[in-house]
């Protein structure tokens, strides 16, 4: 059974035999079978070689590579063997037709948004005064149905998002961990950049699952395809944020696992410090792992597996002209 391996102290990855081994700063090695790695993800400063990178590719397998601060910095793909040229182009059609690109980005924010109001429900029921920004999320949900372009649907979304990340002051109980609004580059405070790590670990597992499918990852739905990004990763990330990186977020702080001492601020940045990217990464991991029972299935799975399916089902929409109907929480 395939896992992923998140590497956060310094040294070299290299090949030797059949075997990948990770060698640190003195010298100490440890083998770690290529028949186990899903992803290796990268925090520390490593050194590689091309009999590394060419002996990971035979196996697929991604080496997502994270900077000191903890941003994502790129990733190395292995090359595609799931190809369809034929899903390509219906997929580049889906695109260029606002007909049916439309129906499928308008699907996405609505899942994204049932997925967020379903987080302040959890919470509503535990005692937080949240009830007039579910109405304000609800209000988001009725008028994606009058959205006539992209442009307008990713406004609505933004607004939406802006009064869900107005709950997180009142779900987090640690007063210390202040947050009025979502800063990005950089991130301004803990949240900004618990916000921002998460993202960022669920980007490249979208892009992981993504790649294991025949999906063209940089033509996507929602998010306009550019330069040096996969924009489908993008897409099925909207849907999956308040349940594998928001929910960890509120766990963390709630439970301070995570706390205002595991974060090195400068100026107007805050980073998180290594403890604090161990912490996530773990909890992270453990989610993906986590299984639940699969209401149209009749059995387990995990959450991972949950964002494969995602893909499975954009594939059907696009090759079948089959109604896409993204991923809801519904428990």
């Amino acid at each position: 059974m395939t896992r992923d391996y998140y590497i956060f102290s310094n040294g070299r990855l290299k090949r030797k035999d059949n075997t990948i081994f990770f060698v640190d700063e003195e010298d100490n090695k440890k083998a770690i079978p290529v028949e186990t790695i899903r992803n290796l993800y990268v925090f520390g400063e490593l050194d590689f070689n091309t009999k590394f990178f060419n002996y990971l590719g035979k196996f697929g397998i991604a080496v997502h590579i994270f900077n000191y601060y903890g941003f994502y910095g790129g990733s190395f793909m292995p090359r595609k063997t799931l190809l369809s040229g034929d899903l390509i182009v219906k997929q580049a059609k889906y695109f260029t037709s606002p007909v049916k690109q439309l129906p499928l980005a308008k699907e996405t924010i609505t899942a994204a948004m049932t997925n967020m109001k379903k987080n302040l429900l959890y919470y509503t029921n535990r005692g937080r005064e949240l009830k007039s920004i579910v109405s304000e999320i609800e209000k988001g949900m009725t008028a994606l149905s009058s959205c006539c372009s992209i442009e307008e649907l990713m406004g609505l979304e933004g607004m939406t998002r802006k009064h869900y990340f107005e709950a997180f002051p009142m779900i987090i109980s640690n007063p210390e961990m202040a947050f009025t609004q979502r800063v990005k580059q950089p991130p301004d405070n803990a949240i900004n950049a618990l916000i921002s790590f998460g993202n960022m670990l669920l980007y490249t597992t979208v892009l992981s699952e993504i790649f294991k499918t025949q999906l063209d990852p940089t033509i996507s739905f929602l998010h306009k395809p550019g330069y040096r990004r996969y924009s489908l990763s993008l897409d099925i990330a909207e849907i999956f944020k308040p349940i594998l990186v928001d929910r960890i977020i509120f766990k963390v702080l709630n439970k301070n696992m995570i706390t205002e001492k595991d974060f090195d601020s400068d100026l107007n940045y805050c980073y998180m410090n290594e403890n604090a990217r161990k912490v996530f990464v773990k909890e992270y991991d453990q989610q993906l792992q986590t299984t639940i029972k699969h209401r149209t299935l009749d059995r387990h799975i995990s959450y991972r597996h949950l964002i494969r399916l995602e893909c499975y089902k954009l594939i059907k929409c696009v090759l079948e002209n089959a109604a896409y109907n993204a991923f809801k929480i519904w428990w």
